[in-house]
């Protein structure tokens, strides 16, 4: 399952969630304004910019259509 961690008001969020929605690909949102507590766990995984995009082995920031074809 690939996870997406995103902020309100983010754009680079919307576009991939857009992008997931259009190539079918099913994805959990953890919107971190409306739970902090994932803040920190984003930060542990070396970022500090939403979104972030997890799937096994596959972690990236940013809305990056290459990586996200690998999610596929």
């Amino acid at each position: 399952m690939v996870t997406v961690y995103s902020k309100n008001n983010c754009m680079q969020c919307k576009m991939v969630k857009k992008w997931l929605n259009e190539h079918e690909v099913k994805f959990d949102e953890i919107n971190i304004d409306e739970k902090p507590e994932f803040i920190q766990t984003v930060l542990d995984m070396g970022f500090r910019a939403a979104p972030v995009v997890q799937k096994d082995e596959i972690t990236f920031s940013g809305f990056r259509p290459s990586e996200l074809a690998k999610l596929v």
